[in-house]
């Protein structure tokens, strides 16, 4: 049985009448890369807070590498590694000083020797710029630098807040690699992210909204068993016409451009060949020509934006029936 280094339970947190997390539980395998996926205000941040012990849930449970985060928040903060949304680094401190004084603040013996230190900033990539303050560093190799300050005590579960917002490309991938190398040595990674491509590094991934779990799964798990129709990328001469078409068709699920291409999800039961004839028919209605329809695999972008496009007519049918009750209500006191 694989073991689990992540266990949420039931997990709740309320500010006033707002409800940020709302009812949610995963796991997490050991030495597994674990994604926390959602638009601003899901809920991700709050839930990573709470696994931190940072944040004191409503009500739930957490446990961290066997321990209980809230009847032992002290003991669990020691077995974990924290990167927040900016990095959490001290910039009138030399990178090597920032190095050993988060080791120091971690207990990690190894952070208090030169050499160790010196290993650490070769496995980053980053020697030779030990004597660089953090405030001077490109922000690619600043992220780098906080990465290396939250594993240097060899944390059981690491967790990574939007840790590459706004940065570049290159320093992005060159990050995941670390990110990767660091769970092939035991360590379990969770990680939130807005960027759909970086969630396909992830082992498993959850897709939150409104503070609740909309799906999860493996990346190849969603894309097969979320988008039950068809999806087509359309281009070529008049597709933004086309697109504007789509929003009045009842065969469409969901629309979205990508670059001067559109993606269209059909609604279930629409296969590939129905949807490229209604395509090519709207096409000739609009005069426009031919454009070029191919059935693609869905991205998780796909996913994403059928996930909440559910998850959004759900609450809607949800405050339609509560509308309903509420107008019963007010008859039945009215014959009363």
């Amino acid at each position: 049985m694989t073991e689990s280094a992540v266990e949420v339970r039931g997990l709740i947190k309320t500010f006033g009448r707002f409800t940020a997390v709302n009812d949610i539980g995963f796991s997490v395998e050991r030495g597994s890369i674990f994604g926390l996926l959602g638009a601003n205000g899901a809920g991700k941040t709050t839930t990573i807070r709470i696994l931190c012990g940072l944040l004191a849930a409503t009500s739930g449970t957490v446990r961290l590498a066997g321990i209980d985060v809230t009847a032992r928040p002290e003991e669990a903060k020691k077995r974990i590694g924290y990167m927040s949304q900016r990095f959490s680094l001290y910039r009138d401190l030399t990178a090597d000083e920032n190095l050993e004084f988060f080791g120091g603040l971690y207990g990690s013996a190894a952070a208090a020797t030169a050499s160790s230190r010196k290993k650490a900033f070769g496995e980053v990539g980053l020697e030779g710029m030990e004597g660089i303050l953090a405030g001077e560093l490109p922000g690619g190799i600043a992220q780098r630098l906080a990465l290396a300050c939250a594993v240097s005590h060899d944390p059981a579960v690491l967790f990574l807040d939007e840790p590459t917002a706004g940065v570049d490309p290159s320093s992005r991938r060159m990050f995941w690699d670390l990110i990767h190398a660091a769970a092939r040595r035991g360590t379990t990674v969770v990680i939130t992210t807005h960027y759909l491509d970086e969630a396909e590094y992830c082992d498993r991934i959850v897709l939150m909204h409104d503070g609740r779990i909309a799906a999860e799964g493996s990346p190849g798990e969603l894309k097969s068993g979320v988008v039950d129709g068809a999806v087509l990328e359309i281009s070529g001469p008049g597709v933004m016409v086309l697109e504007k078409r789509f929003a009045g068709e009842t065969w469409v699920a969901e629309t979205a451009l990508f670059g001067d291409a559109v993606h269209v999800q059909t609604a279930a039961g629409v296969g590939e060949a129905e949807a490229k004839e209604r395509v090519m028919r709207l096409a000739g209605e609009e005069g426009i020509g031919k454009p070029d329809v191919e059935a693609i695999v869905p991205s998780l972008e796909d996913v994403f934006l059928r996930v909440i496009d559910r998850a959004e007519n759900a609450v809607a049918e949800d405050h339609r029936a509560e509308g309903g009750e509420r107008a019963e209500g007010r008859e039945g006191r009215h014959e009363g």
